[in-house]
């Protein structure tokens, strides 16, 4: 399904809607048409667009500039996967002091309904082009408790939906940030047109050596891809029980995120998207890779100059 509707190959638009400042230079300027433009030349059919509610909710202009991001994408031949990354009351980040969204508070139920008509919104704005939009529901759930909170609000966000989109493909992960692993522990999909979804930064001491926001990790230590454990037989063990619970149901798989952090020299980087790749191709998983400009993973960045020809193919 995700292939045949051009939601195979893909690279995430980090930082343009979300996890920024939400200033006018930002959001004007961060993500242009000649980006777009040189997304649709990597050999792509999609793009990932992650959008956090302060520009969705709470600007005046928010849906209409996901409106023209998402025609800049159409010009292009490029299809969008439309991500809500932050929902008031929860983020992936802790630091962004989001909180309540899953509690039992009068306040939660507030939370989620707001949830639920954004995403009634989304699917009012763009419900009537299925052949371009599909709808990733909410990024990165972290805690395991929150898990039966989360197969509740996501059915009944897929039932309003499908009120008013009943064609979009939708896609849904699990905890522990779309842990692979977490997959097997969802609900049946609700429809033939939803599929899971995971993300995949491992092993994670390779991926994000030196990442600041991963505390557990030490920051000065490195380590080398071939030191690193990233064969394909440990892909094809990690995502393992994803692929037997996609098959169970005759559901598709999607890699929402994947890459490997700029610390990361631009050769070694390219022998882990190699392997990644193999067993992407192997089990026809989608995927899109974070993320095209910055946020620590560029892919367009002046440093990944001499690979990136070389690295396309391995997306």
């Amino acid at each position: 399904m995700l292939k045949e509707k051009g939601f195979y190959k893909g690279v995430n638009l980090g930082g343009w809607m979300s996890q920024c400042d939400y200033s006018f230079e930002r959001l004007d300027g961060f993500i242009t048409d000649k980006d777009i433009e040189a997304i649709a030349s990597w050999g792509v059919d999609h793009v990932r667009l992650p959008v956090d509610y302060d520009v969705a909710e709470l600007m005046d202009d928010g849906i209409e500039r996901i409106r023209r991001a998402v025609d800049a994408c159409k010009c292009c031949g490029l299809n969008v996967m439309l991500d809500l990354h932050k929902t008031a009351g929860f983020s992936f980040d802790a630091g962004e002091q989001e909180s309540g969204f899953f509690d039992s508070s009068e306040k939660s139920l507030e939370y989620q309904e707001r949830f639920y008509r954004l995403w009634e919104c989304f699917a009012k704005e763009f419900g009537n082009d299925p052949d371009h939009v599909a709808f990733d529901l909410l990024n990165e759930i972290t805690d395991a408790s929150y898990l039966p909170e989360w197969k509740r609000i996501s059915a009944e966000c897929i039932r309003r939906i499908r009120l008013l989109a009943p064609e979009n493909i939708i896609i849904i992960g699990s905890y522990a940030n779309n842990d692979a692993r977490a997959v097997k522990e969802l609900d049946a999909p609700y429809d033939s047109r939803v599929a899971y979804n995971f993300h995949c930064y491992e092993p994670l001491a390779f991926t994000h050596q030196g990442a600041y926001w991963v505390p557990w990790l030490d920051r000065e230590k490195r380590v080398a891809f071939k030191d690193s454990g990233a064969t394909e037989e440990f892909f094809e063990e990690l995502f393992s029980s994803a692929i037997a619970k996609a098959d169970e149901y005759g559901a598709d798989l999607y890699c929402g995120e994947y890459g490997v952090i700029d610390i990361v020299s631009p050769e070694e980087a390219l022998e882990w998207y190699k392997v990644i790749n193999k067993v992407f191709e192997r089990h026809g998983i989608s995927r899109a890779a974070w993320s095209y400009k910055e946020m620590d993973f560029g892919l367009s960045d002046a440093r990944m100059d001499g690979v990136r020809e070389e690295l396309l193919a391995y997306l």
